[in-house]
């Protein structure tokens, strides 16, 4: 089964805050997930990003695919991709 690299949604309503994992890619967005691998909080200024370097290239190597969102993220952190 092939695995993605997404954003999971937590906290309130208007005060979304969101999680980087690894799950399967026929899970929900908010379901089960294999290995959590950060988080993004919009709403601090300036917006705070943290991942596990280390653990989001061993996915990536593994053949995960990100979506465009943990994409985007994962650019600007400087972690280095080969997409």
């Amino acid at each position: 089964m092939s695995v993605a690299i997404r954003l999971r949604r937590t906290g309130t309503i208007k005060k979304a805050h969101w999680q980087m994992v690894a799950a399967h890619k026929l899970t929900k967005r908010n379901g089960r997930y294999l290995e959590l691998l950060g988080f993004y909080d919009p709403g601090k200024e300036p917006a705070r990003i943290e991942l596990k370097a280390d653990r989001v290239r061993y996915w990536l190597e593994q053949g995960a695919i990100p979506s465009q969102g943990a994409l985007n993220l994962i650019k600007k952190t400087g972690i280095k991709t080969s997409r």
